[in-house]
């Protein structure tokens, strides 16, 4: 089967009706105790101590000097914080929180194989589920099937967690068709939002990828890897920035990327969208402006704005 044939269907149900994606292998974790949030606050970029049951936010884990361990969504549920993160993240967020939580009143909680995370996405999400959820972030529990499951607004629809033993109930209450991952990616891609363990890695600092608005609090009191992230905020300019690129023809993921003679980047995601044909994200140095033409192997890649519009 073409890629066409096979992006094509699922795209359209996924950008004018509705279509289930399995996330279930995403690390999931859960923290509970009088002192979770204020743990948490000092561990990552963004303020957990202002989320109130109901509400949520996406933060970034970081290394002394302002490099990203990865990313992660806490969501709090009102009996606990509940995190999830990217695969490759998980080990050094766990790691991070295991060492950290010593002395304080916190329990750590293992979910990734305990839990199913089911995506709902595309613009009939929220009549699926039973209405509107609220903003991205915001949740609350209900019932699909007999099995209780949380409902998270994410910015393309709803996320639907459960005990891993009741995924096939709720799934088969939702009545929703399964959508593959990577039909999934091509809208991500589109919306411009990079991923942690393909576009970001443990070389990025949050504002090179464009994350300042959405996962940093400068605010807040102080948190591992702050004075890198502040002092760049307001002080400094990043050498690279992610940007979008069109592509003349698919590249593959980590296709270095040249500016003339100069590597300024490598390829992260790299999607053929139905939209806007051949496209990725890449952070890229500086010097690639919008509007220059890279050299990606035996293509040629056009920097953009996003979101892809």
């Amino acid at each position: 089967m073409a890629v066409s044939e096979r992006i094509d269907a699922p795209y359209e149900a996924l950008t004018e009706d509705v279509g289930l994606v399995d996330r279930s292998e995403r690390g999931k974790l859960a923290l509970t105790g009088g002192e979770a949030k204020t743990f948490l606050t000092g561990q990552v970029t963004n303020d957990i101590e202002a989320l109130q049951a109901g509400t949520g936010c996406y933060a970034a884990l970081l290394t002394n000097k302002g490099k990203m361990l990865g990313d992660l969504r806490v969501i709090d549920t009102g009996d606990e914080l509940w995190l999830d993160t990217e695969r490759p993240a998980l080990q050094a967020l766990f790691d991070t929180i295991r060492r950290g939580s010593v002395g304080w009143q916190v329990e750590l909680h293992k979910r990734t194989v305990q839990q199913a995370l089911l995506s709902l996405v595309g613009p009939r999400a929220a009549d699926v589920a039973g209405g509107v959820v609220g903003p991205e972030h915001a949740n609350r529990t209900a019932q699909f099937g007999g099995a209780e499951v949380l409902l998270v607004a994410t910015d393309l629809g709803i996320d639907i967690v459960c005990a891993a033993e009741d995924a096939d109930r709720v799934r088969a209450a939702l009545g929703v068709t399964d959508v593959p991952e990577e039909v999934a990616e091509v809208l991500r891609v589109e919306s411009g939002r990079p991923r942690y363990g393909v576009d970001l890695d443990e070389t990025t600092i949050p504002q090179e990828a464009g994350l300042n608005e959405r996962a940093v609090s400068f605010t807040k009191g102080c948190y591992v890897g702050q004075e890198t992230v502040a002092r760049l905020h307001y002080r400094g300019k990043p050498n690279r920035h992610l940007r979008g690129l069109r592509f003349s023809e698919p590249v593959a993921t980590g296709t270095p990327l040249l500016l003339g003679e100069r590597e300024v980047g490598r390829v992260g995601s790299s999607v053929v969208s139905p939209r806007f044909g051949p496209i990725g994200l890449a952070i890229v140095r500086r010097e690639a402006a919008v509007g220059d033409t890279l050299n990606a192997g035996s293509a040629s890649a056009v920097v953009g704005e996003l979101p892809f519009s």
